[in-house]
């Protein structure tokens, strides 16, 4: 009895093949996942590598920026007076705004696979706040005909949750990036550890001194102390005066130290694959430019941002919008800060939208946060000219 209950905690079903303590699949099961390099990569580890570390932040909070609106289909008008507006746009519960908590559930899914939150409903069904859920505390499972359920782990014991009632954001194919890119991850770690070895123990040397003479170990120190004491500290720089036929080689940086350094730089790359980031969104600049900086930002937006967004707005319809709610409104997010970084294009595209009856001036200047003014709900081209108005 107390093994089912362990392999119930575990997830495990009938279906599933049995493990064993020596299976490397079980290794997972601890957040132990060895590599290549012989580093076991989980995700405290995985976020001492900076560009990890960068790319997990960057992705989780400016989803936690972005804000979300609940949309009438037919009239288009934010429907503020709705619950499910107050959990989307205000505040998930007393404690957590509606931004910080898609910040940690979507930071909850980069590193462990799934992040979810559970639905606290009034008792006519009505949506009422919205509580995060530790990951290591929730097993997705299904019924046969394929609904899904969670049972969830709480100090009185497992409770079974509706798909209804579990607000659930995953990342790719329900695996984290660290998981599936742990051997990268890995060999960066092994890159900076490397390197920090190397400057430790001083095996990086400036030059060296070539004498023609065969020196005992007592003349060795003497001469290292005379030119410690005349070229270091306040008196780097000085020129050098080699007695006795001596003659100083510096280091130069070598083939191999080129290829070193060029590695780390393409386990920055790596890394940003993984996360399917831009390079330059991660400061790796080797080929960034003005032009192409710029173009990787949209492309932050619609390849990196846009399916976590898509998958944010159906989880919240699924979860706070009755069936028939879904079919008369909508939700979706704004991104238009993200793209406001040409503020000369946005200016050319606001006067192309009010010159074809777009937008009118008044919804320009909601877009600029402006309040409205008289006479600015019209659609009429303030381009051109009609004679509408003759003179009497």
């Amino acid at each position: 009895m107390a093994f089912q209950k362990i392999k119930n905690a575990l997830g495990f079903r009938a279906d599933q093949k049995a493990l064993t303590l020596t299976d490397p699949d079980a290794l997972s099961l601890f957040g132990v996942l060895p590599t290549e390099t012989g580093l076991s990569i989980g995700p405290s580890t995985a976020m001492r590598v900076p560009a990890v570390a960068c790319a997990v932040g960057l992705i989780s909070e400016t989803i936690g920026a972005l804000p979300f609106k609940l949309y009438e289909r037919t009239t288009k008008e934010a429907l503020t007076g709705h619950a499910a507006y107050r959990l989307v746009h205000d505040e998930a519960n007393e404690w957590t705004s509606a931004g910080d908590l898609r910040e940690q559930l979507t930071l909850d899914a980069l590193m462990h696979g799934a992040g979810h939150a559970q639905v606290i409903r009034l008792a006519d069904g009505t949506p009422y706040e919205l509580h995060r859920l530790e990951p290591g505390k929730v097993q997705a499972d299904q019924e046969p005909d394929g609904e899904p359920f969670y049972r969830v782990s709480t100090d009185a014991g497992q409770v079974r949750l509706s798909y209804r009632d579990v607000l659930r954001i995953e990342a790719f194919g329900g695996v984290s990036p660290i998981t599936l890119g742990r051997e990268a991850i890995a060999l960066a770690l092994t890159f900076e550890k490397y390197i920090s070895r190397s400057l430790k123990n001083g095996t990086r040397l400036s030059g060296v001194v070539e004498h023609p003479n065969k020196l005992d170990a007592t003349a060795k120190l003497n001469f290292l102390k005379d030119w410690k004491a005349t070229h270091s500290g306040e008196n780097t720089g000085n020129p050098a005066i080699a007695d006795e036929g001596a003659k100083f080689v510096p280091m130069a940086m070598t083939l191999a130290d080129a290829e070193f350094a060029e590695n780390r730089l393409e386990q920055v790359r790596e890394i940003a694959r993984i996360f399917r980031v831009p390079p330059t969104m991660l400061f790796e600049l080797s080929r960034g430019t003005w032009s192409n900086t710029e173009e990787m930002a949209r492309q932050f937006l619609q390849i990196t941002l846009r399916p976590w967004l898509k998958q944010w707005a159906w989880s919240y319809a699924r979860c706070l919008l009755t069936p028939e709610e879904r079919r008369e409104a909508y939700l979706e997010v704004v991104t238009d800060d993200l793209l406001t970084t040409d503020t000369a294009a946005r200016a050319t595209a606001y006067g192309q939208y009010r010159s074809m009856g777009a937008l009118t001036a008044n919804e320009v200047r909601a877009g600029l946060n402006l309040p409205p003014k008289d006479g600015g709900d019209t659609l009429e081209n303030p381009y051109t000219t009609t004679a509408k108005d003759k003179a009497a």
